[in-house]
């Protein structure tokens, strides 16, 4: 039997298939638009950042001592070498050694810090300006700095002197036992304070009126930091981990170079500042961008892993 549809349900259904055309045209025009807007900046993130990070890994397949230098392919000589380098296994511990202490004591410092500064102290404007003045040196500045301080006649020595602790001194810099340690000190010098502001602004946004129940509730400035500031903040606490693991295993390298070149021997060689090195020093350009590699991966790993164990609980 053939069943009668009714005129009014055809035209309904009709009315309804265009009008959802009508509605998904606009629709359509304003997805290319938003392409088309887009476009500058998607080509310029496939030319300056893709296409480089291709480049490293088709460079580490090659033979290339310089820059100007013809090139052939290895395929995975590179890492050969590399595994069976003692530079490279002091590098990889270096960079270890680094990304723990600095990690583990700027983190907590700069969110105390940054917790004193929320609290508003009498002065808390110039403290905020003395804790961002590092971010605002150079480089360059920063490593003439820490030349004068821990040079054999700097600050350091001067006043271990003064103070009847001469058997203290010592060539901090160019001293296989401390060089990697004072490269360290400089990059809490630079990290902390920073990241202290960044902290104070998180908290900011936090209503008073939570801390203030808490006081009522009888706890002290301890609890109220770890117990309730930290928590409210535990995935801005990853978010800025993530950054400062970022820095500090590629970006250290500029620091190594200029206050210690990577030495006495490889005592304060990085991975990062490997990299460099046997790119621009030894013109071993595949092996280098071979180390760039494992760079990388070590970097994904490192951010997937702090990702996971600050990543939201709800």
């Amino acid at each position: 039997m053939t069943q009668i549809i009714p005129e009014a349900v055809v035209e309904a259904d009709t009315a309804t298939l265009v009008t959802g055309s009508a509605r998904r045209r606009p629709r359509r025009k304003a997805d290319r638009a938003l392409l088309f807007l887009s476009l500058p900046a998607l080509v310029w993130y496939a030319t300056f950042t893709i296409g480089p990070l291709l480049a490293m890994f088709y460079i580490a397949l090659l033979e290339w001592p310089g820059l100007i230098s013809p090139s052939s392919f290895v395929g995975l000589g590179n890492f050969e070498r590399i595994f069976a380098d003692p530079v490279f296994w002091a590098a990889t511990r270096n960079s270890i050694v680094q990304l723990v202490v600095v990690l583990a004591v700027m983190m907590p410092l700069a969110f105390m810090l940054g917790y004193y500064v929320n609290l508003k102290p009498r002065g808390h404007r110039l403290l905020r300006v003395i804790l961002f003045t590092p971010a605002l040196i150079s480089l360059a500045a920063k490593s003439i700095i820490f030349l004068s301080i821990f040079a054999p006649t700097g600050l350091v020595n001067g006043f271990l002197e003064n103070v009847g602790l001469s058997e203290l001194a010592t060539p901090w810099l160019a001293s296989q036992s401390t060089a990697l340690a004072t490269v360290i000190v400089v990059d809490l010098w630079g990290g902390i304070g920073y990241t202290a502001i960044l902290f104070s602004a998180r908290l900011s946004a936090v209503s008073g009126d939570v801390f203030e129940a808490a006081q009522l509730d009888g706890a002290g400035h301890w609890r109220r930091m770890w117990g309730i500031a930290y928590p409210i903040c535990r995935d801005y606490f990853g978010v800025l981990l993530m950054l400062q693991f970022i820095w500090v295993l590629f970006s250290s390298a500029g620091s190594i170079l200029l206050l210690t070149n990577g030495g006495p021997g490889s005592s304060s060689t990085t991975l990062s500042f490997l990299v460099y090195d046997k790119a621009f020093t030894q013109s071993q350009v595949g092996y280098s961008q071979a180390v760039g590699v494992i760079l990388f991966f070590v970097g994904i790993v490192g951010m997937v892993i702090i990702r996971r164990i600050f990543r939201p609980k709800y």
